[in-house]
C-alpha cells in the first residue's frame, strides 16, 4: 500500500494501535499453566473491542486468532487446549488484523516467566536488530541491504537467519507488494524501498537452523536443524527520513 492521503495514514494508524495494543495485552496476560488457546481466545475479544478482524483467519483460513508458537515452534502456531505454557518457555506471538479495511501486522517473542533456558540473549538479538533495520529504512534505500544488515548483526550476536522467510507489503490486505523482505542479502534482488509505502518489516534469529520447513498440520513451521527461533515485527510507513512506526505503543518497542 501507498499511502497518498491523510485518511489512509489515520486509518493504517488505528489498525496498528488495535494489533499493537493486543499484542502487548497478551504477552502481559501469559502465564505458565494457561493454554495457548485461553491466550488466543483473550486477545481475540481485545481485537474484536477495536472492531478489527483477524486477518489470518480472514485471509487463510488461520484455525486460530493469532499465531501463538512455542519453543521449537517458530512460526504460525496454532492456538491449542493441548498446548500449556510453562515458565520459561520461548514464546512468540503473531497479531494482524484489519480494521475498517486497512490492515497491520506486529509480533514479538518474548520469555515467560524466569529464562529457565537461557532464551533472553535470542530474544535480545531479534528485538535490538530490528531496531536498527528500522533505522536504515528510507525511500531509495535497496531491500536487500537492509536484509545484510540484519544477517550480519545476527552472526555478530552469535545466531543465524532464517532464509525462506521475510516481512511483506501491507495495508490493503494482509500481505502485498513488496514480497520477501528477507533477513539476508540476496545479491539479485535490485528493488528499493518507495517512499509513502507501508510494510511490515520482521526479523527471524535463530540458533541452528537457516530454513523453516512446515509440521503436518498444515501450519506450524519449525527449524530444518531444530534449535529455537525469535522473532519481532513493525509495520511502518517508509518515508525519507525514519520510517513511521505504525504498531509502537506509547514508545515501546516491543
Amino acid at each position: 500500500m501507498s499511502i497518498t492521503k491523510e485518511a489512509e495514514l489515520i486509518g493504517m494508524q488505528h489498525a496498528g494501535n488495535a494489533v499493537a495494543h493486543t499484542l502487548k495485552q497478551m504477552m502481559e496476560y501469559a502465564r505458565p499453566g494457561m493454554s495457548t488457546k485461553e491466550l488466543d481466545d483473550y486477545g481475540a475479544r481485545i481485537l474484536a473491542g477495536f472492531g478489527a478482524r483477524p486477518a489470518p483467519r480472514l485471509t487463510y483460513g488461520f484455525p486460530g486468532c493469532a499465531c501463538i508458537s512455542v519453543d521449537q515452534e517458530f512460526c504460525h502456531g496454532i492456538p491449542s487446549d493441548k498446548r500449556i505454557l510453562k515458565e520459561g518457555d520461548l514464546v512468540n506471538i503473531d497479531v494482524s488484523a484489519e480494521l475498517n479495511g486497512f490492515w497491520a501486522d506486529n509480533g514479538a517473542s518474548f520469555v515467560l516467566g524466569n529464562d529457565l533456558h537461557q532464551h533472553q540473549p535470542l530474544v535480545e538479538a531479534s528485538r535490538e536488530i530490528l531496531k536498527q533495520a528500522l533505522e536504515h529504512i528510507k525511500g531509495g534505500v535497496k531491500i536487500a541491504d537492509i536484509g545484510y544488515i540484519m544477517e550480519t548483526a545476527a552472526k555478530k550476536k552469535g545466531f543465524m537467519v532464517i532464509k525462506n522467510l521475510g516481512g511483506h507489503g501491507i495495508g490493503s490486505r494482509l500481505h502485498e507488494q513488496p514480497e520477501e523482505l528477507l533477513n539476508y542479502r540476496n545479491r539479485f534482488d535490485q528493488r528499493r524501498f518507495k517512499k509513502n509505502s507501508v510494510v511490515a518489516i520482521e526479523t527471524f534469529i535463530a540458533t541452528s537452523s537457516t530454513y523453516a520447513t512446515e509440521l503436518s498440520d498444515g501450519w506450524t513451521l519449525v527449524g530444518d536443524k531444530g534449535g529455537y527461533m525469535a522473532q519481532h515485527e513493525h509495520t511502518v510507513v517508509v518515508t525519507g527520513g525514519k520510517p513511521i512506526v505504525l504498531t509502537e505503543m506509547n514508545g515501546i518497542f516491543h
